[in-house]
């Protein structure tokens, strides 16, 4: 009994045509989708309360006394009297601005002298704060410098091969700031859709903000905070993309449609 491949129904070689159009996708490098109907935060309220400290910080840090007379005395070139032993062993912590403490997944910090101090939650003002007082019990009038020295924001300037972290050098950088630090938006990027994605307490908010027109700078002018992403939509390359997908499913149909014809037509 002779097998008929000729009767093998036509509709088989569409359906695996019709399986791989599902796995084709255009706009594939789109990141962060919203629906028509998602919900965006409003951006009136997209304020900056201050950056709060976070486990796996790296702080800098730096102590004086005399709310900061020596300081002062440093920065005008002269060396100033008191305490000898206190200014020494102040000196040699300032020495180790170098070094950065880390915030420890518990939110403690262990610092010179004070030893563990929960500093999670605080902002560096609050945190500062905290620490003058800590250190009254060593120094007359402790003054402190906090810093945290990698706070960054992560940039999708809406081309691939282009994102970029920025580490944040003050804490009053704006999104058009970042933006221009690397490099500016991308050769595809629409100006119209940039999406600023921020961790609150509630969660992860999304602002959508329109940079395509001169109205949009009071939205680029919102100042960033830590761990930011800033997400501008690429347009889309219909041809580009469309082409490149349709060329493996165009390439498999011509090797099944050979296959097709030798089977039906052997001879």
């Amino acid at each position: 009994m002779t097998l008929r491949f000729s009767h093998v129904p036509f509709a088989l070689f569409l359906g695996w045509v019709a399986i791989l159009f599902t796995g084709c996708t255009i706009n594939r490098d789109i990141m962060f989708k919203t629906g028509d109907d998602f919900d965006f935060s409003p951006l009136v309220e997209l304020e900056s309360s201050g950056y709060k400290i976070a486990p796996n910080d790296m702080l800098s840090f730096q102590l004086f006394s005399n709310k900061g007379q020596r300081l002062n005395q440093m920065t005008a070139g002269g060396t100033g009297a008191g305490n000898g032993a206190n200014n020494q062993q102040m000196m040699n912590m300032n020495q180790q601005n170098g070094r950065a403490y880390l915030v420890k997944p518990d939110g403690l910090v262990e610092l010179p002298e004070l030893g563990d101090i929960r500093l999670e939650g605080l902002t560096i003002e609050e945190a500062e704060l905290l620490l003058e007082e800590a250190y009254s019990s060593f120094y007359n009038d402790p003054f402190v410098i906090l810093r945290v020295q990698n706070n960054r924001v992560y940039i999708f300037p809406g081309e691939a091969g282009r994102a970029s972290v920025v580490t944040l050098q003050n804490m009053n950088t704006t999104l058009l700031e970042v933006l221009a630090m690397s490099g500016g938006m991308g050769s595809r990027a629409n100006a119209s859709k940039v999406k600023l994605i921020r961790q609150t307490e509630k969660g992860n908010e999304v602002y959508k903000m329109d940079l395509s027109t001169i109205e949009g700078l009071d939205a680029a002018n919102t100042v960033v905070q830590a761990y930011d992403i800033i997400y501008v939509e690429p347009l889309p390359m219909l041809a580009r993309e469309t082409t490149e997908s349709l060329t493996p499913i165009t390439s498999l149909i011509s090797t099944l449609t050979f296959f097709y014809a030798f089977i039906v037509n052997p001879n």
